[in-house]
């Protein structure tokens, strides 16, 4: 693949995949019903949907910015454990499997942005 299809790729999953998780911590955050619902039926605490949201919110903003690797890492790390939790406690309350496998996909969706970010980083780092 060209250097400059891996960072055009690069750029344009990791905007897409942090607006997704930008609307989904501002759903958390603002206590939309659905959500709020979700986390009933899970049995969490309302105000947990508050604390995830807010993460995303944050966890988006580091994925975007090019300076910190170790904080775009941990925020890669956080979102997959956000969804491997999701799954988890998807399938603990018995919710049909459609319901326990969307997680999966999610993750799925987020590892092609981590791993165009990995080969943008070794092209970058290859040409300096």
């Amino acid at each position: 693949m060209k250097p400059n299809t891996i960072k055009i790729t690069y750029w344009t999953s990791t905007v897409i995949f942090a607006l997704l998780m930008l609307m989904d911590g501002y759903g958390g955050v603002s206590r939309q019903q659905a959500g709020v619902e979700i986390m009933q039926h899970l049995g969490y605490p309302v105000y947990f949907l508050s604390i995830v949201g807010v993460a995303k919110i944050l966890g988006a903003a580091a994925i975007l910015q090019t300076r910190f690797i170790a904080i775009k890492e941990w925020a890669y790390a956080g979102f997959a454990f956000n969804f491997l939790g999701a799954f988890a406690s998807r399938a603990f309350v018995g919710d049909p499997t459609f319901e326990v496998v969307f997680p999966f996909v999610a993750l799925a969706i987020m590892a092609v942005p981590y791993y165009f970010w990995k080969k943008y980083e070794q092209i970058r780092y290859a040409i300096a």
